[in-house]
């Protein structure tokens, strides 16, 4: 049996035939994770659900403690990791209500650690391609099983927020040939690929960004109707999803550390090998 882990809004957890094992509080060397993880079993596979923001939403992306989310994870045996989050369209045909699985990003921020490493020790993951393949094709079709309108790939831009972009800001970022924009998922596909986990992202398009001249400002009463109205159908696509991951994994993702420890591995501090041994323990034993 494979470990399914999601990370999104607390509404994702309240599936129809999701069965509720245990609410678990982590510790983790980066300190707690945004709210208790929800453990169950879903189709026969067992899920790790987390709310990003905390439950009832009390944590600006900003202030997420992204490494503690995905370093629990990774305790608990995630090994397929999907982020649920919800983004602004850049692009006419990603209209809102619409899902995208983007296999491509561009990181706009610039206040939130980025890595488990450092500290004496130094780490360097590829990163060409930061979501994984295998996960975004098997979202891509679970979403269209579904019913819904779905866009299989895609560049997600991850601004730092929390406000919503500039006119200009949106503008630019066609330019570059961005195709959606959220705050979120950057940090979780960097953590990820260092925790080897397979990564993708179910952006879920709530509003069109304010490129649109003839559509208004985005607002954020429209934003959370819309959300609202997709959560059932995120639900749906998990629901489809999870019994086609497998426990034996072929991608790159569960050896992307295999070559990228740089340090000497006699110079790596005890306490660094000892708190990081879910990640490192098996390349420096």
């Amino acid at each position: 049996m494979s470990t399914i882990g999601v990370i999104g809004g607390s509404g994702l957890y309240e599936m129809p035939g999701l069965h509720v094992v245990d609410r678990v509080s982590v510790s983790t060397p980066f300190g707690a994770p945004s709210d208790d993880l929800v453990c169950g079993t879903l189709n026969g596979q067992r899920l790790v659900f987390l709310p990003r923001h905390g439950v009832g939403h009390r944590k600006l992306p900003t202030e997420v403690n992204y490494r503690a989310n995905i370093f629990a994870m990774k305790q608990l045996g995630v090994e397929w990791l999907i982020g649920v989050a919800s983004v602004g369209s850049l692009r006419e045909e990603i209209a809102p209500g619409h899902f995208v699985v983007p296999d491509q990003m561009i990181d706009r921020t610039v206040h939130r650690p980025a890595t488990f490493f450092g500290n004496g020790i130094v780490v360097h993951v590829g990163l060409s391609q930061p979501v994984c393949p295998v996960l975004t094709a098997a979202l891509a079709e679970a979403s269209g099983r579904v019913g819904m309108t779905v866009h299989d790939r895609g560049t997600y831009i991850c601004m730092e927020g929390p406000q919503f972009s500039t006119r200009a800001e949106s503008l630019l970022y066609r330019q570059w040939g961005a195709d959606i924009i959220g705050m979120t998922a950057m940090q979780e596909a960097r953590l990820a690929r260092e925790a080897e986990m397979c990564f993708a992202v179910l952006a879920l398009a709530t509003d069109y960004d304010c490129w649109r001249e003839e559509t208004a400002a985005v607002a954020i009463g429209d934003v959370l109707r819309i959300l609202k109205e997709n959560v059932a159908n995120a639900q749906r696509t998990i629901g489809e999803v999870a019994p086609r991951l497998t426990a034996s994994r072929t991608c790159g993702c569960v050896s992307a550390l295999a070559h990228a420890i740089i340090t000497e591995r006699s110079r790596i501090p005890a306490e660094i090998v000892r708190d990081l041994a879910p990640l490192i323990g098996k390349y420096v034993a």
